[in-house]
């Protein structure tokens, strides 16, 4: 089994930091990439060539991506965020009056803002798949799918880990299901990208996103975009130089060939070539895929299962192994969450998140059996 790599972190012995799906600490090559690039950038006479070398470090962010993804970097656009992403598949899939598009209860933002606001001006429905009571969110999705009566479905537009309670959701069979009806599936891969098995040749999502500051230990301000060849002719968000064929701001004349290029790379976000974070990105995923998605799963759902093992009579429930991400461990509390509870640990330097009334714990590599025992005992101390 991979072993804890939190020699890799700055993280102290006596924090217990089990929230990455909040926010993933930074590695300390990330983190020295990140110092060197911004003393660069506050000598920029230093920066030799900084355009081409600039272009080199989002090719290598693009294929690091890509690499998590099963994609070709051709397929892939650099963005900004998860909602950025959302945004340009809602500008590019045909959604029509009377149609519907499938979202999670009490999902993310991100996959269900875009279409709230669309839904009025174009005349589709957004439909919410209810929080199912047994946990089992792939079978409410697939259910909602083929409900019978219901408006033709245009898109579902889902996270593939539930950001709340860590539920996971087969993308396989909501794809194939999707594929039937024929919509469009559009992914929030924000708890699943580098943390378990994705392959877009085989899934073929229409849309894939996730961002760099969670699971795959990079910067804020940076995600990747998945887009299906189908789609790649579409209009992108942003007017960009590097969307456009050639553009040479060092010869004359400078917009030679205006045409989009014919791929992927058209959508990517404005201001893309900010170097400092790019190489931050592309370290971060570069070592998640170094270890490997299922060395990382193993791992993580052997410190989960140990969590949960350690929580029987402790006052709260828990979701079956076979309905949750491996990496998440999500507590219920039947009588209420007490007050001040994630204040109470915090103060005991065990970081978890409070999230819809649950509490939610996200170990990742850095974490080992020690945190286990330290999250058990704290926790129990302040609920007991």
């Amino acid at each position: 089994m991979l072993p804890s790599q939190r020699a890799l972190f700055d993280i102290p012995r006596d924090v217990c930091y089990l929230n990455a799906a909040a926010f993933g600490p930074l590695s300390n090559a990330t983190r020295a990439a990140g110092e060197k690039g911004a003393a660069l950038k506050a000598r920029p006479w230093e920066l030799h060539d900084w355009q081409n070398e600039s272009k080199a470090k989002v090719e290598r962010a693009r294929r690091a991506a890509a690499r998590l993804l099963g994609a070709e970097p051709d397929d892939v656009a650099v963005i900004s965020s998860v909602s950025y992403g959302i945004a340009v598949a809602g500008r590019v899939l045909p959604v029509k009056a009377g149609e519907r598009v499938l979202v999670l209860q009490d999902d993310h933002s991100s996959p269900v803002l875009e279409w709230l606001g669309r839904a009025k001006e174009q005349g589709f429905e957004v439909e919410a798949v209810a929080r199912p009571e047994d946990g089992d969110w792939t079978r409410a999705v697939l259910a909602a799918i083929g409900r019978p009566g219901a408006a033709k479905l245009a898109v579902v537009s889902i996270s593939s880990v539930h950001w709340s309670d860590g539920g996971l959701i087969d993308l396989e069979r909501v794809a194939v299901a999707a594929r039937g009806q024929g919509a469009a599936l559009v992914v929030d891969a924000t708890h699943h990208a580098g943390m378990l098995p994705v392959d877009v040749k085989r899934l073929d999502p229409d849309f894939l996103v996730f961002p760099t500051y969670k699971w795959v230990l990079g910067p804020y301000g940076r995600a990747f975009l998945y887009v299906a060849k189908r789609w790649q002719d579409g209009v992108p968000l942003e007017q960009t130089g590097s969307g456009r064929r050639s553009m040479d701001s060092t010869a004359s004349p400078y917009m030679r060939d205006i045409h989009y290029v014919p791929n992927a790379r058209r959508f990517d976000m404005g201001e893309r070539d900010f170097f400092i974070t790019l190489e931050m990105a592309a370290i971060g995923m570069e070592l998640v895929a170094e270890w490997g998605t299922a060395a990382i799963s193993e791992r993580l759902s052997m410190l989960t299962g140990l969590l949960a093992e350690g929580l029987p009579n402790a006052g709260v429930t828990v979701s079956p192994a076979h309905l949750r991400a491996p990496h998440v461990l999500s507590l219920g509390f039947p009588e209420g969450m007490p007050k001040d509870l994630p204040a109470r640990l915090a103060a005991e330097q065990v970081f978890v998140s409070p999230r819809l009334g649950r509490l939610r714990i996200s170990p990742h590599v850095y974490n080992d059996e020690a945190d286990v025992d330290r999250f058990v005992e704290v926790f129990r101390n302040a609920v007991g």
